[in-house]
């Protein structure tokens, strides 16, 4: 009688757990059962008794309930729906959803990301040197808007002992910039930047610029190698520059075009880490031999929770630097960072 009685139970236990289940029906005539975990507009994951997690293109699924999931739509408005998915399209309640008018289902709280990066080198002995870098970013993307403020720090000092080690490297850079999105890609921009390096005698550098961009890449899938993210832009800038010692120097500042892009490329062979390059170019309008170029390439891994190891190469160009110096500088950096 006790044997019969467990048999009864795990039955009604498995006949339970098959009620409650999910099962996505294939246009290809095979089917799943499991769990769906998250719906997004061309596809859903479905978290298979059998296979694992694994990604169904909506196009391909014949028939499944979906469950409750909050829909938005392009002007920003949101309910929350039944949906169902039937001979490859959405169906919320009885009737066709249609997608182009749809901007997310379940979408991501907007919310504010950033880094922080920091390397420092000592010797101390026959050498006396201290060296440091740091770099700090945040930034945030809202519907129509998108937000960046960063700022750099490159410091080092050397010589023999305390008392004869001096000052070769110090460095500010600093910058706040907006852009606003007038259509899905296209993009206006706002931008200020300050930079400082007392070694090549430049005390400050005031760069004021507007312009346009446009965003050809936005985290976008591309052909199998990973995920993709890439925008120029074009403005006109006002700089205005205060010298110890440059011959060159213009006391009301000048007028220049900005050239700029920004690309971050994340593998998909490799999902810990991320790759990116950006370059900026200001020639000057009344003297095209006189231009500043800024531009760096590297990547970052994801270690432990947040942290991440950073590496990159940093190119500061001036085609007219101070007197005796010299017009390009490079920075090599490799440190610890922390993601949110």
């Amino acid at each position: 009688m006790n044997e019969m009685k467990v048999l009864l139970s795990a039955a009604l236990v498995a006949v339970a757990g098959a009620a409650f289940a999910d099962r996505i029906d294939l246009k290809s005539g095979s089917f799943l059962t499991g769990t769906v975990k998250s719906v997004s507009k061309d596809a859903v994951v479905f978290a298979s008794d059998d296979l694992g997690d694994v990604t169904v293109k909506v196009a391909n699924i014949a028939r499944l309930d979906v469950g409750e999931h909050v829909v938005q739509r392009l002007d920003k408005s949101e309910t929350r729906t039944a949906l169902a998915v039937t001979n490859g399209a959405y169906v919320a309640g009885a009737a066709a959803l249609d997608m182009a008018d749809v901007k997310a289902i379940d979408p991501v709280a907007e919310k504010w990301h950033g880094s922080v990066t920091a390397a420092y080198t000592g010797k101390r002995g026959n050498t006396y040197e201290d060296s440091g870098a740091l770099r700090a970013e945040t930034s945030r993307r809202w519907e129509k808007d998108r937000f960046l403020a960063r700022l750099a720090y490159d410091y080092g000092m050397d010589g023999t002992s305390t008392t004869d080690k001096k000052k070769t490297t110090d460095e500010w850079e600093g910058e706040v910039k907006h852009d606003h999105f007038w259509l899905t890609k296209a993009y206006s921009y706002e931008d200020i930047l300050w930079e400082r390096d007392t070694i090549k005698d430049l005390n400050a550098r005031y760069t004021v610029g507007l312009g346009a961009g446009y965003q050809w890449l936005d985290e976008t899938p591309f052909a199998a190698t990973g995920n993709w993210s890439f925008n120029q832009e074009v403005g006109a800038n006002w700089i205005k520059e205060e010298w110890k010692n440059n011959d060159d120097a213009k006391a009301d500042g000048f007028a220049a075009v900005r050239y700029a892009h920004h690309l971050v490329f994340l593998p998909k062979w490799a999902d810990n880490m991320s790759f990116f390059h950006n370059l900026r170019f200001l020639p000057e309008v009344d003297d095209w031999d006189k231009y500043l170029v800024r531009a760096d390439v590297g990547f970052q891994m994801k270690l432990v929770g947040d942290f991440t190891f950073d590496a990159r190469i940093e190119w500061d160009y001036d085609s007219k630097p101070a007197s005796d110096m010299k017009k390009d500088d490079f920075l090599y950096l490799v440190g610890l960072g922390y993601k949110w």
